[in-house]
């Protein structure tokens, strides 16, 4: 029943779309703040009762290339999904990289514990369906948290929503294995502690908490990331004549973000009459990064 609400939200989304016109996700539009604030301050309660404890012990008993591994083999489950969004996103090239990908790794790469395609040079594609629907004209709506997962949009709360659903492993998991609901359970609790710690060790925590409004240092970081990820794709199928550009996992697209927010708080707290460095080093004042508006960034 869930499954075929998100479908029929979804055709009338994409009835009232126009296509080709995708919205601009440079104005950071928070008209629920109230509300994602005290979300925000409900997740930040569960992480640090459970999810940062249980992340804490995962990486201590764990070994850094055993923790490595692991998070590939997530990173693996994850193109058949990218795959599929690809095609609905017409770049069948880079479907056909998840594609690759996915039976390198899944085979010699022992089910993804090895990332033996990009030492191929298969490179890297992801793709999921709020990007889809982006591509299909559906605006992103304001920003919205979550429960448990935090940044988005209602766009892209819905893209979460159906993947929750249609993802190729999530749904083997329901169908093609005989698994109880505490073990599907157990799955979806070992990927949070994963990915938890994989922000842990991405340098999140400290970021957040140098920050003195964290709820907007990470909304920021969202708004810049989700753009980035949406723009290089744009600019790989080359639209508008723009060179294509090489693909930008998420983990470097908010690596570029978190770079771009700490020049700006660089810049914020530097003396009067001085210029906080830029974040390349060059003396120059830093500023917020404004990229160049893409036919996606069109409202």
């Amino acid at each position: 029943m869930r499954r075929a609400t998100s479908i029929l939200c979804l055709m009338a989304l994409s009835a009232c779309a126009t296509t080709g016109n995708v919205d601009r996700l440079t104005q950071e539009k928070d008209p629920l703040e109230g509300f994602n604030r005290g979300m925000w301050n409900v997740n930040q309660a569960l992480d640090k009762v459970a999810m940062k404890p249980a992340s804490s012990v995962y990486r201590t008993v764990t070994p850094k290339p055993a923790r490595r591994g692991l998070s590939r083999i997530l990173a693996n489950l994850e193109e058949p999904w990218s795959f599929i969004n690809n095609l609905l996103q017409g770049k069948p090239k880079r479907a056909v990289r998840n594609l690759g990908r996915f039976v390198v790794n899944t085979t010699i790469g022992v089910g993804g514990l090895a990332d033996h395609a990009t030492e191929l040079g298969i490179e890297d594609s992801p793709e999921d369906f709020g990007q889809t629907l982006a591509t299909w004209g559906v605006k992103s709506g304001p920003y919205l948290v979550l429960p448990l997962l935090g940044p988005s949009t209602v766009r892209d709360g819905i893209g979460s929503g159906v993947a929750m659903f249609a993802d190729p492993w999530r749904v083997c998991l329901d169908q093609c294995v005989d698994t109880s609901t505490t073990t599907r359970l157990g799955v979806s609790a070992a990927q949070i502690v994963i990915l938890r710690a994989d922000a842990t060790e991405s340098g999140a925590d400290t970021f957040l908490k140098t920050s003195l409004d964290p709820y907007a240092a990470a909304r920021s970081a969202y708004f810049q990331s989700r753009r980035a990820a949406i723009r290089d794709n744009e600019n790989e199928s080359g639209a508008q004549g723009e060179p294509a550009a090489a693909d930008a996992s998420g983990d470097a697209a908010l690596d570029a973000a978190v770079a771009d927010l700490k020049a700006q708080a660089g810049e914020d707290q530097a003396p009067a009459g001085e210029a906080a460095p830029s974040a390349a080093g060059n003396g120059e004042t830093a500023g917020p990064s404004t990229p160049a508006p893409t036919s996606k960034d069109k409202e």
